[in-house]
């Protein structure tokens, strides 16, 4: 298939990097300020490596990233024009409106074509809107890589069927994992840990996205609305989330006192997202020292809890290029 992916941070690089391996093809790729699109696809074709290429120069375009930090000479705008079959919308989280991600996947569906989101922002803040743009084009979308990264959430889910699925809770944000791990083996409180995760880089300078619980909430939210409106006939009758129905606490405030504590009796705390077709709630929560949810470091997992098939549990890489890149490619693989 071929692919337009707009975003060239850690996860559109790995996408336009790995695409090849999974038989698809990239025929143009924009960042906030530029683009490179393939000859004879829409754009001018500066970057794409001859007359006679069909699709961009993965290797080139990283480089270009790296170096130069554009990703080739064309406007943004030329990517979403290009003669592409899926966008792969992997541009930075934005609450509210979910701009510009929202206006980018709708553009493609307005074109008939697919749309692929490792971008929280659209699916946890306008999933209405989505489903509304969907119902009036030829084209899809899947958004696998917005929960958990390389882990199969979304999917399983629909696989066993929405209705079927009572609630969904995990683990399902790495910085905040590797932060209580850390305070609960070394006895360490919040702030000593906090400046450790940024200095490995596990901890983003400004962390409140992740230390406050909006991204396990974002995750959440997406997963509450895949459950609502996956288990009625009517969309007009399923409730939509966005993150203003979440009930949030993060883990700023849990002392290290409270760790060990939780150890004198078996037990650690680790940050817990849980979604109904009902409620969302993401907060810090005893779970036991050996139990399934006590996954370490920045682990992930996702547990489901089934009607007819009991509680299933999925762990793995909730984030990273590569492996985030690994469920955006394999939900175009279902869209062809």
């Amino acid at each position: 298939m071929r692919l337009a992916v707009i975003g060239a941070g850690a996860v559109g690089r790995s996408v336009v990097e790995l695409a090849g391996e999974y038989g698809h093809e990239v025929v143009a790729v924009a960042d906030s300020s530029s683009a490179v699109v393939a000859d004879g696809t829409g754009g001018r074709g500066s970057g794409a490596g001859g007359d006679d290429a069909v699709g961009v120069d993965p290797d080139a375009v990283v480089a270009r990233k790296a170096e130069r930090g554009i990703v080739g000479d064309d406007d943004p705008e030329d990517a979403l024009a290009a003669d592409y079959e899926a966008l792969v919308e992997a541009t930075p989280t934005t609450l509210g409106d979910a701009e510009p991600g929202f206006s980018h996947v709708r553009t493609a569906l307005e074109r008939d074509r697919h749309a692929v989101l490792a971008n929280k922002g659209p699916v946890a803040e306008r999933f209405g809107d989505l489903r509304a743009a969907v119902d009036d084009s030829d084209g899809g979308i899947r958004f696998e890589a917005t929960v958990g990264g390389a882990i199969p959430a979304v999917s399983t889910v629909e696989d066993i069927e929405p209705g079927h699925v009572t609630a969904v809770r995990g683990v399902l944000n790495g910085t905040a994992n590797f932060i209580l791990t850390r305070m609960a083996a070394e006895g360490l409180d919040y702030d000593h840990v906090l400046a450790e995760a940024q200095d490995l880089g596990v901890a983003e300078a400004d962390p409140s996205f992740d230390v406050d619980g909006t991204d396990a909430a974002l995750k959440c939210v997406i997963l509450a609305n895949v459950l609502s409106f996956g288990a009625v006939d009517d969309p007009a009758d399923a409730r939509e989330f966005t993150l203003d129905d979440a009930d949030v606490e993060g883990i700023r405030d849990v002392p290290g006192s409270a760790l060990r504590l939780a150890a004198e009796d078996g037990r650690t705390v680790r940050l817990i997202g849980e979604a109904t077709g009902e409620t969302v709630r993401v907060a810090p929560r005893l779970v036991p020292e050996n139990g399934t949810l006590a996954v370490s470091g920045t682990q992930n997992i996702v547990q489901i809890e089934t009607s007819h098939a009991g509680r299933l549990n999925i762990s793995g890489r909730g984030a990273g290029g590569p492996e985030t890149a690994s469920a955006v490619l394999g939900d175009v693989g279902r869209l062809e």
